[in-house]
């Protein structure tokens, strides 16, 4: 093992699996922007479990801002437990981290079979089966995500964020920056009569996307990275997952570069959703266009302050979602 931490998380580790003998093979992964993910096995008695560690980064609390909807771990795994009670394909959480494990915050939960990077889902051979089924897999995941009941505890926990508030934590931060695109002027004019009401709230994952699903030769196993969840409208997941962006240069397949917009809405009325229009859906594509923009900005940002050539070549992007963005709203192309 290679963390100072292993002897603590073991011990902590022992009353969620019984038999437990010993971790092994611990390794930090490198995925996960925001939160450190290590992969590890529990030798018990009578099986080895595969498992998962999602932790903050140092084990510190996570460190949210007035313009953050990041939740904090241990809200993850409630949401993430309720959604899977529900039907929602998630990992199953075996452990929350207590303050008294001395691990730090987070949460240990199944680790499952499965690809989430997206260049291999979408171009390599062992996907191609069930490239053409994902997006309606998507739909009835997104659907059974948004018949999750809101319970007391999850209200308790999550914030409801609707899209008025949405638009307006993002106008907010565009305007401090004082850096100002026309493109983005339109799209936030074009959005605020469109998104000034929801027809409904209910649980939504945040960021529903290619990249944050898992996904194998059978199709998709599990919604994953689940800390910008909330109570809110829940087209911003069928919007999100469909925006440019996340077609990682497969812009002809709208969903996740790998599936039609048809097959997505089908999906999801088929599991339970409401109908959704074209036009319902490409309101909320635009506002990801937008969102995904000035999220761009605020890495150009950091590269002036700190010169990384990671936030550069991120920041830049900005002018990708102003070609979108005029496609959406002046062509009407989704």
């Amino acid at each position: 093992m290679n963390a100072d931490f292993a002897p603590a998380l073991e011990h902590a580790l022992r009353p969620a699996l019984p038999g437990l003998l010993k971790l092994d093979a611990l390794s930090r992964l490198s995925g996960g922007a925001s939160q450190e993910t290590w992969s590890f096995d529990a030798i018990c008695k009578d099986e080895v479990v595969p498992l998962i560690l999602r932790r903050s980064p140092g084990g510190q609390p996570r460190v949210t801002g007035e313009t953050s909807t990041s939740v904090p771990l241990e809200t993850e795994a409630i949401a993430i437990e309720a959604s899977r009670a529900a039907g929602v394909k998630a990992p199953h959480v075996r452990y929350v981290l207590q303050e008294r494990d001395g691990v730090g915050q987070g949460y240990v939960m199944d680790r499952l079979r499965g690809e989430s990077i997206a260049r291999k889902i979408l171009r390599d051979k062992e996907f191609d089966a069930i490239r053409p089924h994902l997006a309606r897999q998507c739909g009835e995941i997104a659907a059974r995500i948004h018949a999750v009941t809101l319970t007391p505890e999850l209200r308790k926990v999550l914030q409801v964020v609707d899209g008025r508030a949405q638009l307006n934590r993002y106008r907010t931060i565009y305007d401090t920056y004082d850096y100002p695109h026309p493109v983005f002027e339109m799209a936030f004019k074009w959005l605020e009569p469109r998104m000034a009401s929801a027809k409904r709230q209910t649980l939504v994952h945040g960021d529903f996307r290619h990249g944050n699903l898992l996904i194998s030769p059978e199709g998709v196993e599990a919604a994953l990275d689940w800390e910008l969840v909330h109570i809110g409208d829940p087209l911003e997941d069928l919007g999100w997952i469909c925006t440019n962006s996340w077609r990682f240069g497969m812009q002809e397949k709208v969903v996740g570069g790998f599936g039609d917009l048809a097959d997505l809405l089908a999906g999801y009325e088929a599991a339970g959703g409401v109908h959704v229009s074209e036009e319902e859906a490409r309101t909320w594509i635009v506002y990801g266009s937008l969102k995904w923009g000035i999220m761009c900005m605020s890495m150009y940002q950091g590269f002036v302050r700190d010169h990384s050539v990671e936030r550069a070549a991120i920041g830049r992007r900005s002018s990708e979602t102003e070609v979108d963005l005029i496609n959406l709203i002046i062509r009407g192309k989704i």
